[in-house]
């Protein structure tokens, strides 16, 4: 809990970051950072889709529409603190020398996007008018 309060601090001084270890290849932070934003092009695709199921599927139930809406609005937020996080630690991990930090947050998002995926192959194939 400690390091993840201390991470948090470091998603807005990143110049601290730098007081940490030595400087890595610039390459593998350049690809660090693609990375980040990759993540947050992944969030803001998530939190799109939370509000077109929204607004485009008025006839969906209300339970269905904002369940389904909220999951993908969750996961997208989720997903952009995510980024910042995992920036940072593997900022930090290749300042320092160490292996870069493992995650089980990929599976979890998958995971989100199918279920909420298979729920709207339901919702299509046996309607949602009702």
């Amino acid at each position: 809990m400690i390091e993840f309060v201390r991470n948090v601090r470091l998603w807005f001084a990143p110049a601290e970051v730098r007081r940490d270890g030595v400087t890595p290849d610039y390459r593998f932070s350049l690809a660090n950072e693609r990375t980040f934003l990759a993540w947050l092009r992944t969030a803001l695709a998530l939190i799109g889709g939370g509000f077109a199921v929204d607004q485009f599927l008025p006839d969906l139930r209300w339970g269905w529409r904002v369940g389904l809406a909220l999951a993908l609005l969750a996961a997208g937020v989720l997903c952009s603190l995510r980024a910042v996080n995992h920036w940072v630690r593997c900022e930090r991990a290749m300042r320092r020398g160490e292996d870069l930090p493992v995650s089980r947050f990929p599976a979890v998002l998958s995971l989100v996007v199918a279920v909420v995926a298979l729920v709207m192959v339901v919702v299509v194939l046996v309607g949602w008018e009702g």
